[in-house]
């Protein structure tokens, strides 16, 4: 007999336990007591630390990453949007500086873009990482025409 009072007991505590934590929880709208006040952020914004235009992008070397961006890059270009290809090059050349394929691409996109000083360095960098290529002679060329 002593173990049901015993496991009575034990029941009777727990449902006077969860009664005290559910009185405890907050209702909605209402702050529950004690806790920090959230931060007053204007319609439309996020806070800090959800906001992802605010984080910055630490680089370093990932050669896939870089590949990633150069595919994207192409897709841009097939599309005609030389500026968003251009970009997409540039991002790919951050996560990989050796990637020569991204700076040809880049100084292309960067010619399509009307921006020639940009071209220009674009196509030198892949010239200094490529210069044996199968189409280092035509790089040269355009290279030779930007430049005058």
């Amino acid at each position: 007999m002593s173990r049901w009072w015993i496991a009575l007991g034990l029941a009777a505590t727990l449902a006077a336990q969860d009664k005290a934590v559910q009185d405890k929880k907050p209702t909605v709208g209402s702050p529950a007591a004690g806790a920090e006040q959230p931060s007053v952020v204007e319609e439309g914004q996020l806070p800090p630390e959800e906001d992802k235009a605010k984080i910055q992008t630490v680089y370093s070397f990932n050669p896939l990453q870089s590949k990633k961006e150069v595919t994207v890059g192409l897709f841009y270009m097939k599309k005609g949007d030389y500026k968003a290809a251009a970009a997409r090059f540039r991002e790919a050349t951050k996560w990989n500086d050796g990637n020569a394929e991204a700076w040809l691409r880049l100084g292309e996109a960067e010619e399509k873009s009307s921006d020639m000083p940009a071209a220009r360095q674009a196509l030198q960098k892949y010239l200094e990482l490529a210069p044996t290529a199968k189409n280092a002679p035509e790089v040269r060329k355009k290279l030779e025409k930007l430049k005058g």
